[in-house]
């Protein structure tokens, strides 16, 4: 049996056992199964199928194989439960039952007929009237009681975390019912889900580093979006729509840490005639909407901090909360004050590109990190805010904001800048801090500016990433994320 069968090197030992089937006419890898039942069907149904003594048909993937001689036992597992089975050598004759027992390991896919028994322990389980292989297993599976224990190879192998790990499954259920159930909210208030390019020859909606790429048919090179369509969204709002979303990935070429990856999902959706005032309301209600629809609850814990969505959400001013929490006046500090005020907070930062508008960053990022929430960012500085609308009782300010939750800002949303001229003028101050060694500063981009002398509306927009979605897990966005972009293993060669 499985237990017995230890050798030094069991890939080759999986590989004689599929040469053997092979030698015997099996297919180890058909293309077709039979119609059969799911596990959790059989056994939800278990009384009344036993009563029938119907045969059924199920497939799924051995987790156990026990021998008792003559009889043996093993656990079938298809996703959605598992259930016993029992290898009789009287019921599937000799010959089968030698093949099974020699040639078939844990991990195999079988696909089996059977009739429902209790065992004199009184388990449930199916007496196998016949079996088939439907994919052999030359790799085997980690020990059932230790899995993968190194972090970094349970998200290389993530496929082989799933079948031990049922909460990463749950995960993947649960970020699923997270993205659908934005796109519904957003449908049910009359938003039209378009979309844009992901390749660009201007990357804009978004202070980010962008990746490069080469287009061989019109031969130049272009970049991967930043924003989920943000200017081309806006372009829309020019053409006539009122109400718009997208969701899909986009790439920013930065660092990685818990909360930023540089290929995530990412939704935004532009609203014309209504303002962050109006967006502030809209996207307290979608929040609270996703989260009972995915978790069930507005009440999380996500690290040191206890969120209660429920609450009364509160409105946090950008100057006079640094100021509060600083003592630093970011309309009167020059970089110099700034900068020292930071070594004195020990807050470590990118010195390349650094530039007043970063220092101000730096100093509030450092601030939000207190805070739990849940409210909004307002009041947010113009220079860190070129596409956002100037306030209308204070030009310093723009109509910005975002949602803290958790000591983070999981969202961003403003009075969208519909004034051509304004723009350009802003676009021209990032793009000298681009010049200047910002590599995240915006990049000037005429034919917005050109499609915004055609006259685009009062418009709110607003987006958010699926570090939402990892907050309210209370996990990293890297863990978020099925597959991951991980470094190759030097020894990933030759299939080996």
């Amino acid at each position: 049996m499985e237990n017995k069968r230890c050798k030094t090197n069991e890939r080759q030992d999986r590989l004689n056992n599929l040469h053997e089937l092979k030698k015997l006419g099996v297919n180890p890898y058909p293309a077709k199964t039979k119609k059969r039942l799911k596990i959790i069907e059989i056994l939800d149904n278990f009384k009344s199928l036993k009563k029938d003594k119907k045969q059924l048909n199920a497939v799924g993937r051995l987790r156990s194989i026990r021998g008792h001689g003559n009889l043996s036992f093993a656990h079938l597992d298809d996703g959605s439960a598992q259930i016993q089975l029992a290898f009789s050598k009287k019921e599937i004759g000799t010959e089968s039952y030698k093949n099974f027992t020699k040639l078939i390991n844990i991990g195999d896919f079988i696909e089996i007929t059977a009739e429902c028994f209790i065992t004199h322990k009184g388990e449930n389980s199916l007496m196998v009237k016949k079996w088939d292989i439907i994919a052999k297993a030359i790799r085997p599976l980690p020990e059932k009681w230790h899995g993968l224990k190194d972090e970094e190879e349970k998200l290389r192998k993530r496929y082989l975390d799933i079948i031990f790990n049922p909460d990463i499954k749950e995960m993947i259920r649960k970020k699923a019912i997270f993205w659908n159930s934005i796109r519904e909210f957003l449908i049910n208030n009359n938003f039209q889900e378009v979309e844009t390019p992901t390749l660009e020859i201007t990357a804009g909606g978004a202070d980010a580093r962008p990746f490069v790429t080469h287009h061989n048919a019109l031969d130049m090179d272009v970049y991967l979006r930043i924003s989920m369509g943000e200017l081309w969204q806006k372009k829309l709002m020019v053409a006539g729509f009122e109400k718009t979303f997208e969701i899909g990935r986009q790439f920013r070429n930065e660092g990685m840490d818990a909360e930023h990856l540089q290929d995530y999902t990412q939704m935004e959706f532009y609203w014309a005639y209504a303002d962050y005032q109006d967006g502030m309301k809209l996207v307290e209600e979608l929040y609270k909407y996703v989260a009972k629809k995915t978790f069930n609850t507005l009440k999380f814990k996500i690290g040191e901090f206890n969120v209660d969505l429920s609450k009364k959400w509160e409105l946090y001013d950008y100057s006079e909360t640094v100021k509060k929490m600083t003592g630093i006046d970011i309309f009167n500090a020059d970089i110099k004050k700034i900068e020292k005020r930071l070594k004195e907070l020990n807050v470590e930062y990118d010195k390349k590109g650094f530039n007043i508008t970063r220092a101000i960053d730096n100093l509030w990022k450092y601030c939000r990190k207190q805070i739990a929430g849940p409210g909004f960012l307002v009041g947010v500085p113009v220079d860190v805010s070129p596409l956002a609308k100037r306030d209308d009782n204070n030009p310093n300010i723009t109509q910005r904001f975002q949602p803290l939750i958790a000591g983070s800002e999981l969202g961003n949303g403003y009075s969208e800048l519909n004034d051509p001229l304004d723009q350009a003028e802003r676009f021209k101050e990032q793009q000298a801090l681009r010049d200047a060694g910002d590599d995240e500063a915006q990049m000037y981009d005429n034919d917005f500016v050109e499609a915004l002398e055609y006259g685009m509306p009062p418009t709110c927009g607003f987006g958010l990433s699926e570090r939402v979605f990892a907050f309210f897990m209370n996990k990293t966005v890297r863990e978020c994320q099925i597959f991951p972009l991980m470094k190759p293993k030097n020894n990933f060669k030759n299939g080996k």
